[in-house]
């Protein structure tokens, strides 16, 4: 049975079928949101950069949103294995009171990242010459900016019922925030136009900016006034990047491990099916993937979610958590097996997207 899938857009396959595989081809590494999604992912994470791209010459662009901006951080960092681990196992074993408020969940998100960078992690990432990291970040405007649930969720409606109509529409309500250590104007094209704004990632925005990427709206509590940016609240970079519909512009490629095979644009595009990334948003994007029957292997034959949460015991959920954790290392010996046998390129399929 094989674990693992690997899909290409049309200007990577053909990069790849003409250069070969090699770490020299990847210039950007992307994370996607999915909170506990990432957890069939976590081996992978430990491998990519120790075994394949850190043979590479020059700067990467590590890139992410929400759960995927906390594994770019955590990518960023000397040792990057070791902090995946403490990202994963920590993540996995959190517990909230019975009725956890949004202070408490973004109370336990803060104890996480700051075990997850420990102390070197953020001078790690901030001085590093060769990885360039990249929050996405959503600043919110109108009734999705308060802090009061039902007129936050009154926002939020209204965001939702617009984007059914035009994805772009909720541009008035969201605006992309992008903080980074090495801020670049023309990192990607959107072909949705959303205003963007770019902020330099210091020691003083790093874990606000972060925890801001991750705030889920009602879920956690929005980041207020992030240092260096402009004044307002914050949150979630799923909103609108949930797992990027942004052609990246340079001229290396960038490899997207992600949990699915057709990545969804925004938050509020889940439940919508007809609405996918653009082709043209992946024609430089090699995606690394769990197999169907990877995932049928899997406790409950599925991927981790949050709705694990509610729907399972602590400890049931912890055990489930852990052995997917611990399950996710078959896509990692895939994948090094594949890079060092020169078998990948014949095991690349095309990205299937239908606009």
């Amino acid at each position: 049975m094989s674990s693992l899938n690997i899909f290409a857009g049309t200007k990577a396959l053909q990069r790849i079928r003409n250069e070969g595989f090699h770490a020299g081809l990847f210039g950007g590494f992307l994370g996607a949101s999915g909170g506990p999604k990432w957890f069939v992912l976590a081996g992978l994470d430990k491998v990519i950069f120790p075994e394949f791209l850190d043979a590479r010459k020059g700067t990467i662009d590590i890139m992410g949103s929400s759960a995927g901006a906390f594994r770019a951080a955590c990518l960023a960092q000397n040792d990057t294995a070791a902090a995946i681990d403490r990202l994963a196992n920590s993540y996995a074993n959190t517990v909230y009171s019975a009725k956890p408020d949004a202070k408490e969940i973004t109370d336990r998100g803060y104890d996480l990242l700051y075990g997850m960078l420990g102390e070197k992690g953020i001078s790690e990432a901030i001085s590093s010459s060769s990885k360039n990291l990249h929050f996405f970040v959503q600043h919110c405007h109108g009734l999705v900016s308060s802090d009061n649930k039902a007129a936050q969720m009154m926002g939020l409606s209204i965001a939702a019922a617009k984007n059914m109509l035009n994805r772009k529409s909720i541009a008035k309500q969201f605006t992309r925030a992008v903080f980074s250590t090495k801020p670049k104007l023309d990192l990607f094209r959107d072909p949705c136009d959303f205003p963007t704004d770019y902020y330099q990632l210091d020691a003083s925005n790093f874990v606000p900016s972060l925890m801001a990427s991750g705030s889920i709206p009602i879920v956690l509590q929005g980041i207020k006034d992030i240092p260096n940016a402009k004044p307002g609240v914050y949150r979630d970079g799923g909103i609108i990047d949930y797992h990027f519909d942004l052609a990246f512009e340079q001229s290396d490629l960038i490899l997207y491990p992600h949990f699915y095979k057709t990545p969804t644009p925004g938050w509020f595009d889940k439940n919508l099916k007809r609405r996918q990334c653009h082709a043209s948003s992946y024609e430089n994007v090699l995606m690394l993937t769990p197999s169907d029957e990877f995932v049928a292997s899997l406790p409950y034959s599925k991927i981790p979610d949050r709705k694990d949460f509610e729907n399972m015991e602590a400890e049931v959920r912890i055990k489930y958590w852990l052995e997917v954790i611990k399950t996710s290392e078959k896509l990692a010996e895939e994948f090094v097996n594949l890079i060092q046998s020169d078998d990948i390129i014949s095991k690349i399929q095309p990205i299937q997207l239908k606009r």
